[in-house]
This record gives structure tokens, C-alpha cells and sequence, in this order.
């Protein structure tokens, strides 16, 4: 049988991450926690838990974080979920079907994210299906990117998709939402100068506009009712500030 490490990185996680490590106890051989020094409860409901190690680790980025949680891990295997997240019984039970079965190193597995927004599930908006590799070996693979960080393989991989839902709780409010949208975006609009992309003003009037008529009619959004209309314009005005911080910044260096 394979040995799974999971790994999580937390910063004030108190709300969710009772639920999460729940959800991961049935298949985990071990759980790393590294946390960006919460002031919250987080440390004490971890403490719970047999068979896992709580480090903290001042912010390092989040590829950076999720990359060191990795480096101390036990096992080479690796599952890597958001504190956020619950796997789904479905999925619990593929994981373990997955451990009894030959894997090799240039292998790697995803799964299906649906996500919860305000108290429902979002099947439209261009959130679902958001397929989502988070096991794998991690001798071939590291996370990449600002956000919405992804994993660089250094090897041709296979890639196999496992039967259950991780359910992602991101959502509880619409301010928490627009909040986290345009955080995200500003890390963005900062990437994009770093890596020396130009700004055009146009970007600012065309890629919101694009950004919703993808989300809310090309993606079905219109039929997730009043809720997709929020999602949709939220999405296309975090697009306009991610522009509009490049912008800032080429107009100020």
C-alpha cells in the first residue's frame, strides 16, 4: 500500500479546518500543517489530531508555502488540499482504492472541485467542472505561479481522474467574495509587471467586458439566477482592478 502525506498550509483557519481534516483522517498516513502564524484556534483544534504535524512558517507565497509543506513531508506521495476543502465520501473511498493500487512516479491524479458560494453549490459560471490535480508524486512535480497556483512537472505525466467531489467552501459571504477576488487580482495585476507585460488601456475596458460574457453566457451563468449575476459582475470588475494595478504600477516606475 502507498504512504499519503497530506498536506494543508492555514492562516486563521479556525472555521474550516475541523471539517477538512475530518475529511482527509480516513486515508491520510500522515498530515503536515503549516501554518502562516494564526491568532485564531487553529493551532488548538490541530492539536486533536493523532499523526499530524503542525509547523509554522512565516508567509512565503503561496506556491512558496505549499512547496515547503511539501519538502517536509514524510511520504513522497503527496495530497494537497485547501483548509477550505472537504473531500467527499466518493472520494475518500477512491483514495483508498488508489493506495492498494500500483502507481508509477510519472503518474499523477485529479479530481473535481464544486464549489459553494453563499450556501450554494455553483454548477455554472465556469466554476464546475474545475478538475483539479492534487495528487502526485512530489520527486516530479512543484507548485508555480502567484495564484491560482498549478504544479510544474519535469516529467511527461499521466494524468487520471478520481471518482468524488472536493467540496470547496471558499464562499460564505459576498463581501468575502469580492474581497478575495480582488486580492487575488491585484496579485495579479503585480505579477504581470514583474514579468514585464505591457499595459494597454484597452485591457481595461475589453477584458472585464470579455471576462462576463464568458462567465455569465458562454458558461451558463445566466441560469444559476440573481446568484450567477453576482458572481459574473464581481468577476468582471476583479478583472478591471487587476488591469488597472498593472497600470498603476508601468504609469509609477
Amino acid at each position: 500500500m502507498k504512504k499519503l502525506s497530506v498536506t494543508i498550509i492555514t492562516l486563521n483557519e479556525e472555521k474550516d479546518i475541523k471539517r477538512c481534516l475530518d475529511s482527509v483522517v480516513p486515508f491520510a498516513d500522515e498530515i503536515v500543517v503549516v501554518d502562516s502564524l494564526s491568532t485564531d484556534r487553529t493551532e488548538e483544534i490541530c492539536s486533536n489530531y493523532a499523526n499530524l504535524r503542525f509547523v509554522q512558517q512565516k508567509w512565503l507565497g503561496y506556491s512558496e508555502q505549499k512547496n515547503y509543506a511539501n519538502d517536509i513531508a514524510t511520504h513522497d506521495w503527496i495530497f494537497s488540499i485547501d483548509a477550505d476543502e472537504e473531500v467527499s465520501t466518493e472520494l475518500q473511498q477512491s483514495i483508498l482504492q488508489w493506495k492498494n493500487i500500483e502507481s508509477n512516479n510519472n503518474e499523477c491524479f485529479s479530481m473535481d472541485r464544486l464549489t459553494n458560494y453563499c450556501g450554494k453549490w455553483i454548477k455554472r459560471c465556469g466554476w464546475d467542472p474545475d478538475n483539479k490535480i492534487r495528487i502526485w508524486n512530489r520527486n516530479t512535480g512543484r507548485w508555480t505561479g502567484a495564484i491560482h497556483e498549478v504544479i510544474q512537472f519535469t516529467l511527461p505525466m499521466t494524468t487520471s481522474k478520481l471518482n468524488g467531489d472536493l467540496l470547496h467552501y471558499s464562499f460564505t459571504s459576498r463581501e468575502g467574495y469580492r474581497k478575495q477576488m480582488f486580492h487575488f487580482a491585484e496579485i495579479g495585476g503585480k505579477a504581470y509587471f514583474e514579468k514585464g507585460k505591457k499595459h494597454a488601456t484597452l485591457h481595461c475596458i475589453v477584458s472585464p467586458i470579455a471576462t462576463f460574457i464568458r462567465q455569465y453566457i458562454v458558461k451558463l451563468g445566466f441560469l444559476e439566477g440573481c446568484t450567477g449575476l453576482e458572481i459574473c459582475l464581481t468577476a468582471a470588475k476583479a478583472t478591471h482592478h487587476k488591469y488597472a494595478t498593472l497600470r498603476s504600477l508601468s504609469n509609477n516606475k
